[in-house]
């Protein structure tokens, strides 16, 4: 079995062209470096450096033996640097995935204050499903429980969100204090994208007496708001994204109460996640309680 440490010395000897020079690098002394390069030799049974007149060169399996433990160390480092990031927050990389009313103004704060705790560990946000958190692409994954969720993950409850009709400030029901879901049956509604959608239809169906009449889908969070601004339609938001939306919109409670939604942190199991994830999860659940 070739040591880590002879390797070591090998492209050492190499970098530097001699026993020498090499065991100035390494602290070592030369008669050292020279045993551990003829151990090596020994162990593998050929030559790996030549006497050249200023030092040593590798001879032909020399060559090899350096490119192959060049190979080797460069893996051995990237493995300890990745197992670093199990045991500490100095370094690391950290993906997350949510949908688009967290985006409005929970993720980003969350973001804000994991950069400010662990500045040297970089966070991205991504579009990926909890699917990609077996693969790898997606570390933390924001879903709801209107979302149908892999059993392979483990789910961490966040929060509990409420959701409000969205009217624009000119619609005659926007003045009152709660609005009866049967005042908005003949209204003309704007669906979105899953989980920032009317949620459950069936309940709201019932809710209002008959299926609601889809006049607009749109997925953006803008575009769903302006048209919503503008008059064309109305639709549901969660209190997640109260503080995101337009002026010249209003959200109102109704009766009977829209269907609540659990917000959740999709991860991997916890004895595969890194310390970099569990501190995503302890900010998210800290910032979570902000909304209870």
């Amino acid at each position: 079995m070739l040591e880590t440490w002879s390797l070591r010395v090998l492209v050492e000897v190499a970098d530097r062209g001699s026993f020498s020079a090499a065991a100035d690098a390494l602290t070592m002394t030369q008669p050292a470096v020279s045993r551990q390069i003829a151990s090596l030799e020994h162990k593998v049974g050929v030559a790996l450096f030549r006497r050249v007149p200023r030092g040593v060169a590798p001879t032909a399996a020399g060559v090899v033996a350096i490119q192959e433990a060049r190979s080797l160390l460069g893996r051995l480092a990237g493995l300890e640097a990745r197992l670093g990031a199990f045991a500490d927050l100095r370094t690391g990389h950290v993906r997350l995935s949510a949908f688009p009313s967290a985006n409005t103004e929970f993720v980003p704060e969350a973001i804000r204050r994991f950069s400010d705790l662990y500045p040297g560990v970089e966070v991205s946000l991504v579009r990926a499903g909890v699917d990609e958190i077996r693969s790898g692409g997606v570390d933390v994954a924001l879903v709801t429980d209107w979302d149908t969720i892999d059993n392979d993950v483990d789910l961490v409850p966040l929060l509990e969100e409420e959701h409000r009709v969205a009217l624009p400030t000119t619609h005659p029901l926007a003045g009152r204090t709660t609005v009866s879901l049967r005042e908005l049956r003949g209204a003309t509604w704007i669906e979105g994208s899953h989980p920032d959608c009317l949620g459950p239809l069936e309940k709201l169906e019932k809710a209002l007496g008959g299926p609601p009449r889809i006049g607009f889908t749109c997925d953006d969070w803008t575009g769903k708001q302006a048209l919503v601004a503008a008059g064309m339609g109305i639709t549901i938001m969660s209190t997640l994204a109260a503080t995101a939306v337009r002026p010249d919109i209003t959200l109102r409670p109704t009766s009977p109460a829209l269907p609540r939604r659990r917000v959740l942190a999709a991860v991997a199991p916890q004895d595969t996640r890194t310390a970099a994830v569990s501190a995503v999860l302890s900010v998210l659940t800290s910032l979570a309680a902000r909304y209870h």
